[in-house]
């Protein structure tokens, strides 16, 4: 393993056979993304790119789970805090765009819960692999926040503006199986299978010609270039929501394993 992954401390970088580089999100409470993940999920993606030793890339969470999103230490610190919330959002916008803009072809394995923060990397994937019984929730609006991170570049165009508008606006979950039935997903298999299948996948997509498959990626995701304006008004709208009542009110409902009562802190004039 390369010491170039090193400067990643929250990420399980290793070197699989035939070119491929498997990222594990590895930490407490379900693969939460407290600030050093989120940090190294933003900034992996430029020294994939360059390392001339990986040809594909498979993403997955150590246990069994995804992510379950951001943690709320790192939400906590976003509501109280301008400058924590710039340098988020900016890393929030550099993991999507490093994600897209990353040569090398990207794969992930989902099993169990993928949710905000974590989502990001499971739907921009190039292929998603999802188990049956995986949980996707984007979850912004049920936090306090409008949908940003990945939703507005990708959902509509994965599933259709129907489906994402249902399921951005009311957090409603998805499993993996309901996931592939909408095109939200690439795949979908048995949860026991997903870990070998991506693999599977990253090996043959490591086979294939680099540039063939590298510039069909790039063309492709000029459909995401083209939503760049629609994520930056995401972005910013989400942020805006980290500094307001609702999101303080959505941190302290999840926390209390409660339901929020959002209406008791809007302000009248909204």
């Amino acid at each position: 393993m390369s010491d170039r992954y090193a400067d990643f401390p929250s990420l399980r970088c290793e070197t699989l056979d035939s070119g491929v580089l498997r990222i594990v999100l590895d930490a407490p409470r379900l693969n939460a993304v407290g600030p050093q993940m989120h940090r190294d999920l933003a900034d992996v993606w430029a020294v994939v790119d360059r390392d001339d030793d990986v040809r594909s890339v498979v993403v997955t969470g150590a246990g069994q789970a995804f992510s379950a999103g951001g943690s709320f230490a790192m939400i906590e610190e976003m509501t109280t805090d301008a400058a924590v919330r710039a340098r988020v959002m900016r890393e929030a916008r550099d993991l999507v765009y490093g994600v897209i803009n990353c040569s090398k072809p990207v794969v992930s394995a989902i099993r169990g819960p993928a949710v905000g923060a974590g989502l990001v990397v499971a739907l921009l994937a190039d292929v998603s692999v999802a188990g049956r019984s995986a949980t996707i929730v984007d979850g912004h609006t049920r936090l306090g926040v409008a949908a940003g991170d990945h939703a507005a570049i990708c959902w509509p165009l994965l599933c259709g503006m129907a489906k994402a508008k249902y399921y951005l606006l009311s957090c409603a979950p998805l499993t993996g199986a309901e996931a592939e039935r909408i095109g939200l997903v690439s795949l979908c298999v048995a949860d026991e299978e997903v870990a070998g299948r991506a693999v599977s996948i990253a090996r043959d997509l490591a086979g294939l010609p680099a540039t063939a498959v590298r510039w069909t990626k790039y063309t492709l995701n000029n459909w995401y270039r083209q939503a760049g304006p629609t994520f930056d008004a995401s972005l910013g709208y989400e942020f805006f929501g980290f500094g307001l009542p609702e999101a303080r009110e959505g941190l302290a409902a999840l926390r209390e394993k409660r339901s929020p009562d959002f209406r008791a802190v809007e302000e009248p004039s909204r």
